[in-house]
């Protein structure tokens, strides 16, 4: 049976140029576990299905929304991902090998990582995330993915400018770490550990965070 949910296809940024692609792909499958472990959101977790794609599924867009940002912040520098968020009833269709992922969520998905790419390329390359609702879908519903967007685009600019040891610590304060216990985890003082923060925008990210999880 078909049932509204919030769904992604993500893709590796750059795989075909990446240096050594199955490391790339173990930070990322090391990533989910852990964003999963320490504040698990998703009814499916980023599972790798072919080539450079990763598919997941979500109760909520605002569970998608808080997934796809702790993903993020966990990645090395050298590896990212973009995000097709579909908005939208799903199914599965039989096969011989199993059931099959199907229907208007996840074909929202696949045009919003269209769209994304094609994006990339022009006036924002620092944007990662794309959400589009399913063809068919209600006026409030799109208005809710305009919005989304409109969030979700400004936070992408911000997380994309961030260093790797700012994105760690952006996670964690995410999931209520205090600076103190961060900055004795990098080995650095609570200062630099406040400058960094500050510097990077990033309470705006963590407040964004704490507003989706409510």
């Amino acid at each position: 049976m078909d049932e509204a949910r919030c769904v992604v296809t993500a893709d590796i940024v750059g795989s075909r140029e990446l240096p050594d692609r199955a490391w790339a792909q173990a930070r990322i499958d090391e990533a989910v576990a852990r964003a999963e472990a320490e504040h698990p959101v998703a009814e499916r977790p980023f599972t790798p299905t072919v080539g450079d794609e990763l598919q997941a599924v979500y109760p909520s867009l605002e569970a998608a929304l808080a997934g796809v940002l702790l993903l993020r912040l966990l990645l090395p520098d050298g590896v990212d991902c973009r995000f097709g968020i579909g908005v939208g009833t799903v199914g599965t269709v039989p096969s011989a090998a199993g059931e099959i992922a199907e229907g208007p969520g996840w074909w929202a998905a696949r045009a919003a990582i269209d769209t994304l790419h094609a994006k990339q390329t022009r006036a924002m390359p620092n944007v990662r995330t794309w959400i589009a609702a399913a063809e068919g879908e209600d006026a409030a519903t799109t208005r809710l993915v305009r919005t989304a967007n409109a969030y979700v685009w400004s936070r992408d600019e911000l997380v994309t400018a961030m260093s790797e040891r700012t994105r760690r610590l952006v996670y964690g304060r995410c999931l209520g770490r205090t600076q103190r216990d961060l900055a004795a985890a990098e080995g650095i003082t609570q200062p630099a550990v406040s400058q960094a923060l500050s510097s990077a925008g990033a309470a705006a990210v963590v407040a964004g965070f704490a507003e989706l999880r409510g």
